[in-house]
Formats: C-alpha cells, sequence, structure tokens
C-alpha cells in the first residue's frame, strides 16, 4: 500500500495539467509539446487510476474547505456569544 501512495499524488497532479492542457484546447490555443504529451498519458489512464485520482482531489479540497471554514466560522461564532 505505501508504494502506492506517490503514485496517487503523481496522477492528481498529471490530472491538474491535463484539466489545464484540455482547457487550452478547448479555448482553440496551441498546445505545447509538453502538453500534448501529459494529455496523452492522462488519456493512457485506467479508468480506476482517474476516479481514484479525482475522488481524492475532491475530498482533500473539500476537508481542506471544512476545516478552514470550521475555523473561521467557530471563531466568529465564538466572537459574537
Amino acid at each position: 500500500m505505501s508504494s502506492d501512495v506517490p503514485e496517487i499524488f503523481d496522477d492528481i497532479y498529471l490530472g491538474l495539467q491535463a484539466g489545464g492542457a484540455a482547457r487550452k484546447r478547448r479555448r482553440g490555443e496551441p498546445l505545447s509539446d509538453e502538453e500534448r504529451e501529459v494529455l496523452g498519458r492522462w488519456q493512457s489512464l485506467s479508468l480506476w487510476r482517474k476516479l481514484v485520482a479525482v475522488g481524492a482531489f475532491a475530498l482533500g479540497t473539500f476537508g481542506l474547505g471544512f476545516t478552514v471554514g470550521g475555523l473561521v466560522f467557530g471563531r466568529w461564532r465564538a466572537a459574537r456569544r
């Protein structure tokens, strides 16, 4: 299991890069060789690895939002009492 952890982070980063490249492609902007390579690598990933990467990113972002929100609104609520 410990050998899979770095791959998850690599897949998340690859997904972020591929998302940026896909956005550029939709806008009609030219892609660099690196961006074309990233898109190809993302498309060649298996479906389950894509799902795990997107799910981990979403879960991390969701958790971070709750943490920051709890800190901000927790202090605000305590200050209003």
